[in-house]
């Protein structure tokens, strides 16, 4: 156990100090070498070229041949040779190689043409007439049935076996994720047909080898190899882990972490999932990772999911996390019979780009259409609040607060004047903001989509810097109400509908009410008392937040 920590030590500092490019490059063997340097020998950038020409022409006839060839043998070697000297590629000699993977290993399209035409020339049997027996009726479809075996055979590239071989080859499905990422970094760049054909094709793959019934769930503690520690401190992609201690508390008692382990990549999980065991729904994540020491673990009712991170940026678009989150539930449920509640404490982190953008002048905002997001009572009181600021108007003083949160954070005067905008603002960004019909915040897509609802805002649930750029410091708290995560999950692929809690979707209801305010001129006794009656704490700010 003492060499486990102090190899974690080590790893732990190696992570905390940036390595250097040439450090990265030579530990790594999915880096590229550096140009110019081979063997220790410094060349002329004319041999480096024609070196790295030579390289991929020794890399595209090892994938030639680890496609056409049959042989065991032959074929292991080849895999081998493909898979070594792709890593041993940059960047741009690797795209290359894609492109031409993805266009000269496609399916054959004039084959399938051809197909197409004698299927649509056969002529169904009349269903009129009635067949004498069955072997005539199997007569009558096996010209169909012929074709459309080719059809199917047709369809598939021929780069579909270079992928299926891989896959069974050692190390294959971990070169086969790292050959992804490389794709989908290519398509950011440029968004060609063909590359993003070959995309698509392998993440279909993927999805098929990754199924729940080909993973291990495995329940990660302190007593775990160095090396997958390590990998949970390198990937944590919501709450950075800052040092041992911090690492060791969120595995110890009152704290689970579960992974989603592939026997294809040993001792390294494909997914991780960190929860706390609470006595309640947590509305901060400072209360989350730093209240110490934890509850005892008997006394706990609810377990909050905190934070949810891929080690495989190659597994991108595949929702592991679902299946993630469920089988944990039922592990917690089966294990803790007192936990009663699952939520998640979730960032919101397309929150400020958004609500910045609404705030940006019609010149500058991609939209054409202005549209002034705050009530008369919430300008008013902004204004107030911020004599000293330059702006004409509620909107342009809030752009220039938001712009800088040294200008608000800090200030109890500020924070208490932005609450109330900021947060009904987020309920219908939550809520209402949507991208082809699903929730434009990426986070709470995946949440919805698993079956959650929306179940409370909070605010300044994170103060840390990136909490306070992504969401003004505000978290959402996702519910998984047990009985219920099938319907939501249907509601919400079929018609787009997200589930909330009431407390959720007063904010809106707020906001509609001032928003009509100036149209209901004629009405200005019953307005003053709806005022009246809305400025509860439970409406205008909901208690519980």
């Amino acid at each position: 156990m003492n060499k486990n920590r102090k190899a974690l030590s080590i790893l732990m500092r190696a992570r905390m100090r940036p390595p250097s490019p040439t450090t990265n490059r030579i530990n790594q063997m999915q880096f590229s070498p550096i140009d110019g340097v081979r063997n220790g020998k410094v060349s002329t950038s004319q041999e480096a070229s024609a070196t790295l020409h030579t390289d991929f022409v020794r890399v595209q006839q090892s994938m030639h041949a680890a496609i056409s060839m049959n042989k065991t043998e032959i074929l292991d070697v080849a895999l081998d040779d493909f898979s070594e000297g792709y890593y041993g590629l940059p960047n741009e000699n690797r795209r290359a190689l894609l492109l031409a993977l993805a266009r000269e290993y496609d399916l054959n399209r004039k084959q399938v043409r051809d197909l197409m035409k004698q299927y649509l020339g056969l002529e169904l049997p009349s269903s009129d007439k009635p067949l004498e027996n069955a072997h005539e009726g199997e007569g009558s479809f096996s010209a169909f049935y012929r074709i459309e075996r080719n059809l199917r055979e047709s369809l598939k590239p021929m780069y579909e076996v270079l992928f299926e071989r891989l896959n069974t080859h050692p190390g294959g499905l971990r070169f086969l994720s790292i050959m992804r990422a490389n794709i989908l970094s290519f398509l950011a760049e440029e968004n060609t047909a063909v590359l993003r054909a070959l995309d698509s094709y392998l993440k279909e793959k993927l999805i098929t080898w990754l199924s729940p019934a080909n993973l291990q769930l495995h329940h990660i503690t302190w007593d775990d190899s160095a090396s997958l520690l390590e990998k949970i401190v390198a990937h944590e992609a919501v709450h950075p882990i800052s040092n041992l201690l911090d690492l060791k508390r969120r595995l110890g008692m009152g704290r689970r972490c579960f992974g989603y382990l592939h026997p294809a990549i040993p001792g390294e999980p494909l997914i991780f999932i960190e929860v706390a065991l609470m006595k309640h729904v947590a509305q901060t994540i400072q209360e989350v990772l730093w209240d110490d020491p934890p509850i005892p673990e008997c006394e706990a009712t609810c377990a909050l999911f905190y934070s949810i991170s891929s080690t495989q940026p190659g597994l991108s678009g595949i929702n592991l996390g679902k299946f993630l989150i469920k089988r944990v539930i039922d592990v917690v449920r089966r294990d803790m019979p007192t936990i009663s509640t699952f939520a998640t404490l979730s960032p919101i982190p397309g929150y400020m780009q958004w609500l910045l953008s609404k705030l940006a002048p019609t010149e500058i905002s991609d939209s054409t259409f202005s549209e002034n997001l705050l009530t008369p009572e919430e300008e008013s009181a902004l204004l107030e609040a911020t004599e000293t600021f330059h702006g004409k108007n509620g909107m342009e003083v809030l752009r220039n607060l938001l712009s800088s949160s040294e200008k608000w954070i800090n200030s109890e005067k500020l924070a208490s004047v932005l609450r109330i905008p900021l947060m009904r603002l987020c309920a219908r960004y939550l809520l209402q903001e949507k991208k082809r019909g699903k929730a434009l915040d990426s986070v709470g897509n995946f949440h919805l989509q698993n079956g959650a609802m929306v179940g409370r805002i909070n605010w300044m649930a994170d103060l840390s810097e990136k909490g306070i750029k992504q969401s003004a410091g505000i978290m959402v708290n996702y519910i998984y109400e047990v009985e219920h995560i099938e319907e939501n999950a249907q509601l919400y692929f079929g018609d787009g509908e997200i589930g909330a809690s009431d407390e959720v979707r007063s904010y809106l209801e707020v906001g509609s009410y001032f928003s009509n305010v100036k149209r209901i001129t004629k009405k200005k006794s019953k307005i003053r008392r709806l005022v009246k009656a809305s400025t509860s704490p439970l409406i205008l700010w909901p208690a519980s937040v």
